[in-house]
């Protein structure tokens, strides 16, 4: 399966984010904690040069914690800083605007030291669509200001946010790359809801979600469908759920079509428990 989407839209916004650069102190990179490698774009590493950055793994609580803590070591083993946070929640924001602070230390003291007022910092959020942007916007600036939405592409325009006095957002578009080189990390994204479900074929996502589950989560697997043991075969697989969770079509045979939408839908929802679709091992694994 081959996934390419590269609408207009986003070819703007990528023009937008490099002419804002030099408005900015520092860059939030929001990723999906479930995928924080698969959900880094890396043309933002491209536009964003050596502007400073911190990462805010989104999403934590539906990541698997352990798998979290390994990728925090990651990051900052590669002198990133990075914090794990729940934008629809709130939690983990606090630590946001002083690790900041922390990262922009050098640049702020210089500033006092000339003498100058210190100003809110100014923070522009990037990062794919549907990872949270105007979720966690909202939740720093304490009222419903940026658009929010559960399908990728709602963030259309740039638009400056005030959280309190000490902090300044710019939202950003979702930016997503031409094409994947990787098709995994396709398959990857679009599991977790980063990209538009129109756009592909549902089958191939269920299969791809169920293979991962019986490699990593097996017990979780067996435990929501029921099952004594994990089928080789997955037609026999996608029978077996359909059968136990009564997605039937007509003369009480299985609806594949459904099944694979319910399998999906419970892997995003969290039904499966919290579930990381990948590690710093396997990433470096790919590098070798």
């Amino acid at each position: 399966m081959t996934i390419q989407w590269f609408p207009g839209h986003m070819a703007k916004a990528r023009r937008e984010v490099t002419e804002k650069l030099k408005l900015v102190d520092i860059i939030f990179e929001l990723v999906d904690a479930r995928i924080p490698a698969s959900s880094r774009n890396p043309m933002i590493d491209e536009i964003i040069a050596h502007k400073p950055r911190l990462i805010l793994l989104n999403k934590a609580d539906l990541a698997d914690k352990e798998k979290t803590n390994q990728w925090m070591k990651y990051f900052e083993q590669k002198g990133q800083h990075a914090i794990a946070i729940n934008s629809q929640a709130g939690s983990g924001l606090h630590k946001i605007l002083g690790a900041s602070h922390e990262i922009l230390k050098p640049k702020l003291e210089k500033m006092k030291s000339r003498g100058i007022r210190p100003r809110a910092i100014r923070a522009m959020i990037v990062g794919i669509p549907n990872v949270g942007k105007s979720t966690l916007i909202n939740r720093l600036a304490k009222k419903n200001i940026a658009k929010t939405g559960n399908m990728p592409g709602v963030t259309k325009a740039q638009q400056w946010i005030k959280v309190g006095k000490e902090l300044e957002l710019l939202d950003t578009p979702g930016i997503l790359w031409p094409k994947f080189e990787d098709q995994a990390v396709g398959l990857k994204l679009a599991v977790t809801g980063a990209i538009k479900d129109t756009l592909l074929n549902q089958h191939d996502l269920a299969v791809y979600t169920l293979k991962f589950l019986e490699k990593e989560y097996p017990s979780r697997l067996k435990e929501r469908y029921n099952l004594d043991h994990i089928p080789e075969d997955l037609v026999e697989l996608f029978d077996q759920i359909g059968i136990f969770r009564g997605v039937l079509a007509a003369k009480g045979l299985v609806d594949y079509d459904k099944t694979a939408e319910l399998i999906i839908r419970e892997l995003r929802s969290e039904k499966m428990g919290p579930i990381t679709l990948e590690t710093p091992s396997d990433l470096e694994g790919s590098a070798e």
